[in-house]
């Protein structure tokens, strides 16, 4: 008998709510097998209105589980904890810890995101603190990153288990054998770095990861490494970076290419290059962050992402959980243990 996956989306959360998480998920329904159902959670009225907008109701491969409450995006994440025990996404987790749903995939608030997911499912054995993880584009593909936010201040250790987590991820999702996992750094060189930074280093060179060494930042995007592991503070800032720098160059050539009628001219010839390359940075197609280190699959999309980033993300979602990507991490986890590497 095929085994059925069932992915949770709450479909409150984000920028949008309903406008993008039902348009997202008849999109992905057309492109998925048949054995994949979706469950939209939140206010049963709003939803099967969207659904009739789109000339579409429930079947059997889409369901509408009713939840009174929302979380706001901002939130404080201990206050959705305490006052939002029926909110779209708490319930849309909850449908994974009890087994009815094999992922959850959320565009909402993701400090409420990230504390309700921990509350609910718990961390794996061996696993201090569940980090965010996303694929990023780079010259020779794309490679995975973490932390991008959920933790600020990392131990060696916790950077070690990030390691860990990542490289689990790229075996599943790139399909890699063996990723290379690099530490991002200031310098290539031993001696530089801070304390933590030095001592993951050195429990990474212990491990039978495919450890390649310290990453920079410019590094990262010349395909160095399949995994770039670093803590919640510098991992966010690099990415918002990285997201900023590329806008700004595709204001500066929209505003070159629009200066007089030569450039013009030149533009209309470089369409077709103009076009492809757009195809390729285009966010939307990697839009879907991974807690890792749940005792189960929770997706993160962009608050602002449409119905094609959407459609990404549960794509993400049901990606880790055919794979089991939580149970791979936690058996990787024993097999560190057994070989007497701490991590905590």
């Amino acid at each position: 008998m095929t085994r059925r996956y069932s992915i949770a989306l709450d479909a409150m959360g984000g920028d949008h709510g309903p406008s993008v998480v039902v348009p997202a998920a008849l999109r992905a329904l057309k492109h998925m097998d048949e054995d994949v159902r979706l469950v939209l959670v939140g206010d049963g009225e709003r939803l099967r209105e969207a659904l009739a907008a789109e000339g579409a109701a429930e079947d059997e491969r889409l369901a509408v589980h009713h939840a009174s409450q929302a979380v706001d995006m901002d939130e404080l994440p201990s206050q959705a904890l305490r006052a939002k025990k029926d909110s779209s996404m708490r319930v849309a987790v909850n449908l994974v810890k009890s087994g009815d749903a094999d992922a959850c995939v959320s565009a909402g608030n993701t400090g409420a995101l990230m504390a309700t997911a921990r509350y609910v499912l718990k961390t794996l054995p061996g696993i201090d603190r569940p980090a965010i993880c996303t694929t990023i584009p780079c010259q020779d593909g794309v490679f995975q990153m973490l932390d991008l936010g959920a933790n600020v201040d990392c131990t060696a250790e916790h950077l070690f288990q990030f390691a860990v987590m990542g490289s689990v991820l790229a075996e599943t999702v790139a399909r890699l054998p063996a990723p290379r996992v690099g530490l991002l750094n200031l310098g290539e060189e031993e001696i530089k770095g801070n304390d933590e930074v030095k001592q993951a280093a050195q429990q990474l060179q212990a491990s039978d990861l495919n450890y390649v060494g310290y990453v920079e930042g410019d590094s990262m995007f010349k395909g160095v490494s399949d995994v770039v592991v670093c803590d919640g503070f510098t991992g966010n800032v690099a990415l918002k970076t990285s997201e900023g720098v590329a806008g700004m160059i595709s204001h500066y050539m929209q505003q070159e290419f629009r200066r007089n009628l030569s450039t013009r001219v030149a533009g209309l010839i470089a369409m077709p290059v103009l076009r492809a390359l757009r195809r390729r940075l285009d966010t939307r197609q990697y839009n879907g962050a991974s807690l890792l280190g749940l005792r189960g699959v929770v997706v993160k999309s962009h608050g602002s992402a449409d119905a094609v980033a959407f459609e990404h993300a549960i794509r993400v979602g049901l990606l880790e959980a055919r794979q089991g990507v939580p149970s791979l991490i936690d058996q990787r986890l024993g097999e560190t243990f057994s070989r007497g590497i701490q991590t905590s």
